[in-house]
């Protein structure tokens, strides 16, 4: 998973029966699926109904459960919440008494009788808010969607599972009108067109529990585009809702990105296709207020602001995606116990989301200027991004420590700090292993290595693979882990690019449009319900070199009043501005009106910058050009 940060705090988802028999046991279970009827055609109330039909039990209860947490996401979110009127039947079209024992959970009396179960199913944008359901609702990626342009499926939001049926396998049919698109990672095994021909029923195949959670789908007026990258077809599905974006549009920079990345992994297990789902949000009511995206193995789900530009979205997507394919390598090619028996009910975390999602963001900017996407001057800057985010987080707090208890505060607020420092101890081994082999090895060596020992299907020992990883390496990691991710050390970042013959200086460097000397130029008034420049807005050179001051209200930004409730939106956009792009802007200063209409100018604030010492020596020149380029 990656998420973006919000600009803002502000304000801070047909009847089946059979007569298949299935035991209560995970072991048992048969090779007759659990059939499982997803109707879009049957939308009442914006809920769609679901039913499952799992065969003949042989005990007297059973339970059915939605998740509580999915895997790839570090957060509860309750998808049993969204479930209306759940209902069990017999097979003689009698009720079975059911009990809710919590959010997600019920259970069924009488089971040996039980023919079929349904329920109907809201969808989670339309509880979104700004700061969600109470802070928990589930991140967009994650999320379902329920309208008739489009039909977001994440499975796990729809179906659920029985306690003793996790790895039996499901039928999935998905009824529909039969002019709408739709894509999907499951496997496809057949489909039905109605005698008028206005419905058409898809049937999956998934061969458990998991595969329901792993595979995605997307329904609706979609645009499509395929694209090959060596030996992966990839599918990008794109939902644009006012029609500004296309997977036309998209697919060159999907595609160079991703032809980079393989030429960088090399020889790491892929998979024959991989889907990129798409749902760029206008920010309406009922649209998602999630940016970032949510990995699987063969898959990613992107949300993302419609009103980007092309080029901002272009670049907002390499990084986004980049990170998520790079998730082929860990978790989904080297994990622990608590990620391959994942419970879904009441998961319990690795030690080493450091890994997980440090080491996956520092692959998805390092592979960057390795395969010359970007300059080594950008990468300074993305590394130096990441520095001065993560030191205003909690640095002295022990990674480890936080990643096991990631669902709990102190630790769960520290969360966006995986992609921060997380990725940091990533780049800090990989100079630390590019030292000890001259060169020759760095982390992504390290990572195949894993790879090849473990794999998919075999987890490793979650207090043992530091040690594995300093075996197979040098010395140096042991202390390195025991202080800084063990421990809680921050770290002396400076130290491993004097290796590498790079220093830390104050000077100009560039910048966004929202940030001035480190930090946002805006905040807002609850009192008056505006938003207005602070202090900073003098370290911006655009906004400062254009008259605005500190205390300026913003009025509008390109024709749209700026106010407390919609400034995340807004600011979301204006973080995302491109040099040349019009923008006309009013603020107000002192009851008058201020304009400024123009092209946008590169924009610079003063900070500390990283880049290459005057002096470093022709070894310090060697280890980072193996580091950057290895």
């Amino acid at each position: 998973m990656k998420k973006t940060l919000a600009i803002f705090g502000l304000s801070a988802m047909l009847v089946a029966c059979g007569t298949t028999t299935k035991t209560s046991s995970d072991d048992l279970a048969t090779s007759n699926p659990i059939e499982t009827v997803i109707d879009i055609t049957k939308l009442i109330d914006d809920k769609i109904p679901v039913n499952i039909n799992p065969g003949r039990f042989t005990v007297e209860t059973v339970t059915y459960r939605l998740p509580k947490v999915v895997q790839g996401t570090y957060s509860v979110s309750d998808f049993g919440k969204y479930v209306d009127t759940f209902e069990a039947y017999d097979y003689n079209g009698n009720t079975l008494a059911t009990n809710k024992i919590d959010t997600n959970s019920w259970t069924i009396d009488n089971a040996k009788q039980l023919d079929y179960i349904t329920y109907y199913v809201n969808d989670t944008f339309d509880q979104e808010t700004t700061g969600g359901i109470g802070g928990d609702a589930p991140f967009s990626p994650a999320g379902t969607n329920i309208e008739p342009n489009n039909y977001l499926l994440n499975l796990h939001g729809y179906v659920g599972y029985f306690d003793s049926l996790k790895n039996s396998q499901y039928k999935v049919d998905v009824i529909a009108p039969a002019d709408i698109v739709r894509t999907s990672s499951l496997q496809l095994a057949d489909t039905k067109t109605s005698a008028d021909g206005s419905v058409m029923t898809s049937s999956y195949f998934a061969p458990r529990y998991f595969d329901i959670t792993d595979n995605p789908m997307m329904y609706g007026k979609l645009d499509v585009e395929e694209f090959q990258v060596g030996d992966i077809k990839v599918m990008l599905s794109v939902y644009s809702p006012n029609g500004i974006h296309s997977a036309k549009s998209m697919k060159d920079a999907m595609q160079k990105m991703m032809q980079a990345q393989k030429t960088y992994l090399g020889d790491i297990n892929s998979t024959p296709r991989y889907d990129i789902y798409v749902y760029l949000s206008d920010g309406k009511a009922g649209s998602p207020k999630g940016f970032g995206a949510l990995e699987h193995h063969t898959s990613t789900t992107v949300v993302m602001p419609e009103s980007m530009s092309s080029k901002a979205l272009d670049e907002s997507m390499i990084d986004i995606v980049s990170h998520e394919f790079f998730h082929i390598v860990t978790p989904l090619g080297v994990h622990s116990d608590d990620v391959h028996y994942f419970d879904y009910n009441a998961p319990t975390f690795s030690k080493h989301l450091w890994m997980y999602e440090g080491v996956t963001e520092y692959f998805a900017t390092l592979f960057q200027v390795d395969q010359d996407l970007i300059s080594e001057d950008e990468f300074y800057g993305k590394i130096m991004d990441k520095i001065g985010t993560s030191r205003g987080m909690n640095d002295s707090m022990s990674f480890t420590k936080m990643s096991e208890n990631v669902l709990d505060e102190p630790y769960a607020s520290q969360y966006y700090n995986v992609y921060q420092k997380g990725a940091l101890i990533g780049m800090c081994i990989d100079i630390l292993i590019r030292e000890g082999s001259n060169g020759n090895r760095g982390i992504l060596s390290m990572m195949k290595e894993l790879s090849m020992k473990y794999g998919k299907n075999k987890p490793f020992d979650d207090d043992k693979i530091m040690d594995e990883m300093v075996a197979m390496t040098y010395p140096t990691l042991r202390p390195f882990f025991d202080k800084h991710v063990i421990g809680e050390m921050p770290i002396n970042y400076e130290s491993f690019f004097e290796k590498v013959g790079l220093e830390i200086g104050e000077g100009q460097i560039k910048t966004n449009y929202i940030q001035g000397n480190g930090a946002l130029i805006v905040t807002g008034s609850q009192e008056n319900g505006t938003i207005f420049f602070t202090e900073n807005v003098l370290g911006n050179s655009f906004w400062e070199e254009n008259g605005a001051m500190p205390n300026d209200v913003i009025k509008s930004i390109d024709g749209t009043a700026v106010t407390i409730q919609n400034a995340n939106s807004i600011f979301q956009d204006v973080f995302s501005w491109s040099e040349g792009q019009e923008v006309n802007i009013v603020l107000s200063r002192d009851g008058k009106d201020i304009v400024i209409k123009k092209a946008l100018t590169p924009t610079f604030t003063t900070g500390n910058s990283l880049h290459a010492k005057a002096d470093a020596t022709a070894a310090q020149i060697e280890l980072r050009n193996a580091w950057l380029k290895g």
